[in-house]
């Protein structure tokens, strides 16, 4: 494919159209709250290269109000994902230390304002990030593709997302089990995005 060809993007309606994308469930989603945890979750994510990555932030509702966030982060590998929440302070420093590890591509959708939010809340840059929008646009997709978009042109398949756990309170100190859910499949897809496209 030559630089000027363009590939489509599908519509809403082809989207909607397509059979769903099996989601990760709980079996294969670890909540990461403590230090301990924490540590665990590091020494089997840093046994894979590339980790699907994505952060949720409770939602602003005011005009002039700013985010705290992220309240969460999530890192995924092929077959498994972790939900990290930030209110502990060792599981947040091993949150910071795995987001700064430049050994470690990770890789997810619109993720300008998750690592300006990062640098804000953690202090650490995030390390050796692999924007996927970037990818199809090199690849010829001129609209920018989202999770969404992408698992339909790579798999045929139709990747559901809930607006109101989209919208939920991420500053929680209890997830619910659909927060669980949309944060891990998040990143969990972008990993299978990634691995499609032969980054990982």
């Amino acid at each position: 494919m030559t630089p000027r060809e363009t590939q489509p993007t599908p519509s809403k309606e082809a989207i909607d159209a397509l059979p769903p994308f099996p989601v990760l469930g709980l079996d294969r989603i670890t909540l990461v709250q403590t230090g301990a945890q924490a540590a665990e979750a590091a020494a089997a994510l840093r046994a894979h290269p590339l980790w699907g990555f994505d952060t949720e932030s409770r939602p602003t509702f005011l005009k002039d109000q700013v985010s705290d966030g992220p309240h969460v982060v999530q890192l995924a590998t092929e077959s498994h994902a972790w939900v990290f929440q930030l209110h502990d302070p060792a599981c947040r420093a091993q949150a910071a230390e795995l987001l700064a590890d430049p050994a470690h591509r990770k890789a997810g959708f619109g993720l300008r304002d998750d690592q300006v939010r990062i640098r804000d809340k953690l202090g650490v840059q995030a390390a050796s990030v692999l924007e996927l929008n970037v990818v199809f646009r090199e690849r010829g997709y001129r609209k920018d593709m989202g999770v969404k978009a992408a698992v339909a042109v790579l798999f045929g398949q139709r990747f559901a997302k809930s607006k109101k756990a989209a919208t939920s309170n991420w500053s929680a100190r209890v997830l619910g089990e659909s927060q669980l859910v949309y944060a891990a499949n998040d990143a969990w897809a972008a990993r299978l995005v990634a691995q499609a496209l032969g980054l990982g």
